[in-house]
């Protein structure tokens, strides 16, 4: 097994942020007390870390700049009795993470610690639940809680801060976990199975983001650090290409050769092509400053589901898109897909960002596992929290939009629609076998079931529709390249008019909308 390096925190600080921008706070800064103990053993101990790591405690806090933008620091220091944590230590987490409350400062977290203070014993142990709920208090501020595992990062610490970031990444190999392998050793009477406390596999299963390495972990902060406490990047806004405004409409017009009106099942052929653009292609072009989550954080992760934070042509949002190159390849839309998705829901509304939402999907995954694993109560909950969710919301038909992996992600203040966009309740095939018996009536149920863009604009579903050249049924790479940007100004725009409104206003036109005659 490679061994893996330990950072020092000094190094951790210098990678991240501005030069000599660091200003430490010291116990004292806090108002906390340094820790001290009757026992003679201990409190050598205590003067002994102090001597090796320069330090007063297990954690050092302090404020910096990250390119420009203030952050609250807290790094755990391995050199000080491992990391552990005491009760000094716990309340210097606690009382920084106030400060960046009252500051209304992000915070950046790098722990690594071999968990609670045995010294300290149950005193200290059950800080966890303070260190854990001023971790949520940060959160629920709507403040970024950025956090990257270090080598080594176990028990208390990975059980409270390690644990609950907006979003966690971990030095590549680092070990990670709640019970060290060295103590289930010793209780279990076996080793702990290699590689599964390790960052690598956590990312793996969708229990962290991913693993940075060091020289990388400023780039990543400062992306998330700026995205979220510069809502809109006005330079970025100014140098974006605004062209002409991309035409739209509802109903086809018979006077425009691009607007008749042609069989369903056309856009149903033009949307299965493989090489029809899909997400991927539109956030590569209108997402900048994009940082990726991956899976639930709870162990859970579906590559069927992209979730990134960054700029949407010089403005903050989340997204939250279905892969079809993902689905193409066998990742269909699971229960694990949905949870991911309802994941960038909550941090969307938790930072108050602008959630855009991009449908194309062929159907979700049909099997035992998808059932038992609750499928439909995930695509209710998506449609639930849609539909409450305080920050603007945008949803993007791009493609296909099959049954109720395409309506989970459909609720939002304004819906656009790629012209040869659909939504069915099931695939074609499927509703033609349940009406006539057979597959091959597709094409009817196409035209039967309303199912084309202009027709859910007729219909109130969609409010704009991005027109598509018919050449794009064949395949036309330019033409694909022109409806990738005409998408991406359109979203751009519309994320700029809701930035307008009020959130009183705005929720009301969506609970009518969607109120079913409730309001």
């Amino acid at each position: 097994m490679t061994r893996v390096q330990r950072i020092p925190a000094a190094d951790v600080i210098a990678a991240v942020t501005d030069p000599d921008s660091f200003t430490p706070w010291s116990p004292a800064d806090l108002g906390v007390a340094p820790q001290t103990s009757d026992s003679d053993d201990y409190s050598r101990e205590l003067d002994a870390a102090r001597k090796k790591s320069g330090r007063d405690e297990s954690v050092q806090a302090g404020k910096a700049t990250v390119e420009g933008n203030e952050v609250v620091l807290l790094i755990g220091d391995f050199d000080f009795l491992a990391g552990s944590a005491g009760r000094s230590a716990c309340q210097l987490l606690i009382a920084a993470m106030k400060r960046a409350i009252d500051e209304s400062l992000p915070v950046f977290a790098s722990p690594t610690s071999g968990g609670t203070r045995m010294q300290e014993g149950t005193p200290a142990f059950v800080l966890m639940a303070d260190v854990a709920h001023a971790v949520t208090r940060v959160r629920t501020a709507g403040l970024m809680f950025v956090v990257w595992l270090r080598h080594p990062t176990t028990g208390g610490v990975m059980a409270t801060w390690g644990s609950l970031g907006t979003v966690t990444f971990g030095q590549p190999q680092a070990l990670a976990g709640f019970l060290g392998p060295r103590v289930f050793e010793v209780l279990e009477g076996e080793p702990f199975p290699e590689g599964v406390q390790q960052t690598d596999n956590l990312a793996n299963r969708g229990v962290i983001d991913g693993v940075v390495p060091l020289v990388d972990l400023r780039r990543v902060v400062s992306r998330l650090v700026d995205v979220t406490s510069r809502r809109v990047d006005d330079s970025a806004i100014a140098e974006a290409p605004l062209g002409n405004e991309p035409r739209t409409h509802g109903l086809p017009d018979a006077s425009d050769p691009e607007g008749v009106a042609e069989p369903a099942w056309q856009n149903v052929l033009a949307t299965r092509r493989l090489e029809r653009p899909g997400a991927r292609e539109l956030m590569a072009s209108a997402l900048t400053q994009a940082v990726t989550l991956s899976g639930t954080g709870e162990g859970k992760r579906s590559a069927a589901i992209s979730v990134k934070i960054g700029r949407w042509s010089g403005r903050s949002v989340v997204v939250v898109a279905q892969d079809r190159a993902a689905q193409a390849g066998g990742q269909l839309i699971d229960p694990a897909a949905l949870q991911t998705a309802r994941r960038g829901l909550r941090i969307a509304a938790e930072l108050g960002l602008p959630l855009v939402t991009i449908i194309d999907t062929p159907g979700a995954e049909l099997s035992v596992d998808a059932e038992e694993s609750g499928l439909a109560g995930q695509i209710a909950r998506c449609l639930a929290e849609l539909t409450d969710l305080p920050v603007p919301t945008i949803s993007v038909l791009l493609g296909m939009g099959c049954g109720g992996a395409a309506i989970a992600l459909l609720p939002a203040d304004l819906v656009i629609a790629a012209d040869n966009s659909w939504v069915s309740p099931l695939p074609l095939e499927g509703a033609s076998v349940i009406r006539y018996r057979t597959a091959d009536r597709a094409p009817e149920m196409a035209d039967q079931q309303r199912i084309t863009a202009a027709l859910m604009a007729a219909d109130g579903i969609v409010d704009i529709v991005v027109p598509e050249s018919k050449a794009t049924q064949g395949g036309d790479p330019a033409r694909y390249s022109t409806l990738v940007a005409d998408v991406g100004e359109t979203v751009a725009r519309s994320v700029a008019a809701l930035a307008e409104e009020g959130r009183a206003e705005r929720l009301q036109r969506r609970h009518i909308r969607y109120g079913g005659g409730m309001g």
